[in-house]
């Protein structure tokens, strides 16, 4: 018969109890509103975090049980906590960089005053020579007024210099030169249009200086490349302007090796304060084949991925970006529509709206290159991130989703389109049907002079009623993501959150901005929070590992000034952060945060 001591019994029970507690968590947050968006949008009290993970949701009770000496407790007050925003399509180096350049600020600008702010922009920098070329970014072209102004290189000729300028449409899709630009440029008038791009002429075949999508780049690859020091300043202008939103995780939606190698540096450093995703351009332009690109894209996978996401953000290379149109919006009209865009046959006093001679450029990709592309893509395991903004590119690449469903590695991939402003109603449902995630900017479903002004009397009122689908695509099942596709707008995710809910302008946007864009209703407020959060994983394959607040995730979560579900809906656009955690370490904190 075996004998124990009585110390030897209680040294047992000790060290099973020792092995059975859990060890103290490194912060708490209690007294709140935890809305987790978990399958159930649950709404808990508290939360902890060990080692960067979310270690327990649930009371206060519960989570005071995982307190120790060292533990951080952190008293909500009430407040909403909620998991990190995951912006599915952004471009935070072109974002970066604009925030240092000579900037139009997204505004409504009569002529006088565009050239008056480029014009200062020019006394401001005095040091140059007359060979740099003058970049001029965030420049909102359908926001000009009278509504209908147009610009030509004249409207910048006028301007007090001999250097070449570019302004360009924060759309991205539209970029204005003057005649120095034009002249170094080698735009002559026999000059023909390039693939997937356009040469403004005048009635006298004469260049405007306006140059729409892939024309741009007899101007773009003129310009000096960012130094080593300026991408780095423009990474980090991006994160901290990330950092202040409440964003965790982010897609660049089209990158290139001088921006991952700044985000690498950065994230060598530490100073990796979101968790980076990038899509690298396919582009057939220029000879490429579909084999040739994606070999491409995997060597730059191969130099920049970091392997499997961790607690500490990372770089991950999975994604490759594919433009198929421009934009729908006037004066581009490079959308690829299914019907003609209307022109008016009467007087300005007398519309007379009738289909004009075109329906917009041809798609991108041919239905050939456009299926052989994909095909080599889900054979390398990388997931298509498409541009389609007009529904004819919408119905063209869920016919080749389609196709490549019916193959063992398409039925792996995640293919998102990006933007979807208009989708004819007989392709609502595909997306649910093939799992296509339409990843919208929400803030672009409000009146606007981009929408009312650019959109309606184009589009015809059948179209018109079905501009920026939000509700429609989600009503047909579909997983709508966010991508605030900045710097196209300014970089204010909660304005654009607002919108998703409202459907309507800024307070201060002017009479005419005023009621709700078309028809349609808003999203719900839950729907919207999902778009941001774990759909937007889902995109990214990360949706078990981010995008809500449950047990085992990483703890990237954010505190928010009020309530996003209590509060009234154009209140959602005031929202401030006051504070931003990523894999348990807080990377930003507002003033009145404790």
């Amino acid at each position: 018969m075996i004998k124990f001591s009585l110390s030897a019994a209680l040294a047992l029970c000790f060290s099973t109890y020792a092995q059975a507690a859990p060890a103290p968590a490194d912060t708490i947050y209690r007294n709140g509103y935890v809305y987790t968006v978990d399958a159930k949008d649950s709404v808990q009290q508290a939360l902890a975090v060990r080692a960067g993970r979310i270690v327990y949701v649930g009371d206060d009770a519960g989570a005071q049980a995982l307190a120790g000496k060292q533990t951080r407790v952190i008293d909500l007050q009430g407040r909403m906590l909620m998991p990190g925003l995951i912006d599915g399509h952004m471009h935070p180096q072109s974002g970066g960089s604009r925030l240092l350049n000579c900037s139009l600020d997204y505004e409504n600008l009569t002529v006088p005053q565009f050239q008056a702010r480029i014009q200062a922009c020019l006394d401001k920098d005095k040091k140059s020579d007359s060979k740099r070329w003058l970049v001029v970014v965030n420049w909102f072209q359908q926001g000009m007024l009278p509504e209908g102004v147009e610009t030509s290189a004249a409207t910048l000729d006028a301007l007090k210099t001999e250097r070449p300028i570019i302004v360009r449409s924060s759309f991205g899709h539209s970029s204005q030169l003057n005649s120095r630009g034009i002249a170094l440029a080698g735009i002559k008038a026999d000059t023909p249009d390039p693939a997937g791009g356009k040469i403004v002429r005048d009635a006298q075949g004469k260049a405007t200086g306006l140059l729409e999508d892939a024309a741009q780049d007899a101007a773009m690859n003129l310009l000096p490349a960012l130094t080593v020091a300026e991408n780095l300043a423009a990474s980090k202008a991006a994160l901290a302007a990330m950092r202040k939103q409440g964003i965790t995780t982010f897609l660049d939606a089209y990158t290139d090796p001088e921006t991952m190698t700044a985000f690498s540096t950065l994230q060598k450093q530490g100073k990796l304060t979101a968790r980076g995703h990038f899509a690298v351009l396919i582009d057939l332009d220029k000879g490429a084949t579909p084999k040739s690109a994606v070999a491409e894209l995997l060597k730059q996978q191969k130099q920049f991925d970091q392997g499997p996401t961790r607690v500490a953000p990372s770089m991950q290379v999975r994604h490759a970006k594919l433009f198929m149109d421009g934009v729908i919006s006037a004066p581009a009209f490079t959308g690829a529509m299914l019907e003609p865009y209307l022109v008016n046959q009467g007087t300005a006093q007398q519309p007379n709206w009738q289909p004009g001679p075109h329906n917009g450029p041809a798609n991108y990709f041919s239905p050939e290159a456009l299926t052989a592309t994909l095909n080599e893509l889900a054979a390398a395991r990388i997931d298509p991130h498409v541009h389609v903004d007009g529904d004819r590119a919408v119905r063209a690449t869920l016919d080749a989703i389609a196709a490549l469903r019916a193959t063992p590695a398409g039925a792996l991939v995640r293919p998102a389109l990006a933007h979807d402003e208009i989708v004819a109603p007989a392709d609502y449902a595909r997306f649910a049907q093939l799992d296509v995630t339409p990843v919208l900017s929400l803030q672009w479903g409000k009146p606007a002079p981009d929408t009312v002004g650019a959109l309606k009397d184009y589009m015809g009122p059948q179209r018109y009623a079905i501009v920026e689908p939000q509700s429609l695509l989600l009503d047909a099942g579909a997983r709508i993501a966010y991508g605030s596709d900045w710097p196209v707008d300014p970089l204010d995710i909660w304005f654009a959150l607002k919108v998703g809910v409202t459907r309507t302008a800024a307070p201060d946007a002017g009479k005419e901005y005023a009621g709700t864009l078309g028809p349609q209703p808003g999203m719900p407020r839950a729907a919207v929070l999902r778009a941001a959060t774990i759909n937007a994983a889902y995109t990214l394959r990360q949706e078990a590992l981010t995008g809500s607040l449950e047990v085992g995730k990483l703890a990237d979560m954010i505190v928010l000034d009020r309530n996003f579900f209590r509060i009234e809906a154009e209140d959602i656009a005031n929202i401030r952060v006051l504070q931003t955690m990523v894999g348990g370490k807080i990377v930003y904190q507002a003033d009145g945060m404790h």
